[in-house]
């Protein structure tokens, strides 16, 4: 059977502030009429029932995560005591899958991307299964067709053409690249053989979990103790006293980077992973200058800029471009589009300089 994993951590940093730690971005409605984090869920409904979904999330989310998704069972919703990477999530829910199925085909998602057209999303998920049916030790990922040479996602560079599902490629992996430098992505964007690295997999709970143990024994055996404990009266006590213990690694770098049969799908969607602001843009609609607006806004000589007001903040702009001006839960931001790369070190000055309630 089919299990849906939705990857659903984060510290709230790249949003703020109308992210904050007990609500970062996947918990928002930053495009739609609903949350990132129920959209994802409502991506897979059709393939997974709510028994077989779950959401491993921070225990700082975790009530929030439970109020967006009454759907799902309780026990589905899953609160790592600790952020420790995707490598200890993805063995976290292996594990439960696996406790559950012994056979089971798992998808493991984030819950913070923007996939459209969704039947186009759900073909993909169908070749993905099938491919993992007919062959139970591959691990499958999602690479996505680039169009920009762009320095903020990993790559995948494939190999030879396997096969085609319902006209999906799915082609064996040669490497997986880490961010690039500019001219080096210009490079795998010229190559055409290179793909975005979406972090969607798909495979089986038992084939992941024996990767993890041939190719990283210390996590592995580090993670036994949980393991064992899952679905005893001592679940609760072993989570919180090993998980916090776990190597923080990265499941690319702790498998994918390692494993010999990794097939990558060539997927025919548009994938957004709304990494900061300035992915509003391209996901709402503009004003005939170039403003993404949401809330009360008022904006006058105002070109290219991303203005958001919360609850009832108005923001008046005038005579400004390219900024980023969001006003929400008596905090307010205003930066420069191209220094959205630095917020997270701004959050961390304002924790410094005890602003952490803002936070």
């Amino acid at each position: 059977m089919l299990h849906a994993i939705i990857m659903a951590g984060g510290s709230g940093t790249r949003f703020w502030p109308r992210s904050r730690r007990h609500r970062p971005k996947q918990l928002l409605r930053l495009a739609g009429e609903s949350t990132m984090l129920q959209q994802t869920v409502a991506r897979v409904e059709h393939l997974v029932p709510p028994d077989r979904v779950f959401i491993i999330t921070g225990e700082d989310q975790a009530e929030a995560t439970r109020e967006q998704l009454p759907e799902l069972p309780a026990r589905n919703i899953v609160a790592e005591p600790a952020p420790r990477d995707t490598a200890p999530c993805v063995a976290l829910a292996a594990a439960l899958v696996a406790a559950r199925d012994p056979e089971g085909t798992m998808i493991v998602m984030p819950a913070d991307h923007v996939i459209e057209p969704v039947d186009a999303f759900r073909t993909s998920l169908r070749v993905a299964t099938e491919v993992v049916d007919a062959d139970p030790s591959a691990l499958v990922t999602f690479g996505i067709t680039p169009n920009r040479p762009e320095t903020g996602y990993g790559y995948i560079e494939r190999g030879d053409l396997v096969e085609t599902r319902q006209g999906v490629r799915a082609y064996r992996v040669r490497q997986f690249r880490e961010k690039p430098d500019r001219p080096t992505a210009e490079r795998f964007l010229a190559a055409g053989t290179f793909l975005w690295n979406s972090g969607i997999f798909v495979w089986r709970a038992a084939t992941i979990l024996e990767a993890i143990a041939e190719y990283r024994p210390a996590l592995a055996a580090a993670f036994e103790p949980i393991r064992r404990a899952l679905g005893t009266p001592d679940e609760s006590r072993v989570l919180a006293e090993h998980f916090p213990q776990l190597e923080r690694v990265p499941i690319d770098r702790a498998v994918m980077e390692h494993a010999p049969n990794i097939r990558v799908l060539e997927v025919p969607y548009n994938w957004n992973d709304v990494g900061d602001w300035r992915a509003l843009a391209t996901l709402v609609d503009r004003d005939t200058d170039g403003n993404a607006i949401q809330g009360h806004v008022v904006a006058r000589d105002t070109r290219d800029s991303i203005l958001i007001s919360d609850d009832d903040g108005i923001v008046a702009t005038l005579g400004v471009d390219d900024l980023v001006v969001v006003h929400s839960g008596k905090a307010t931001l205003v930066a420069r589009k191209d220094r959205l790369d630095d917020l997270k070190a701004l959050v961390e000055a304002l924790a410094s300089a005890g602003y952490g309630a803002h936070l």
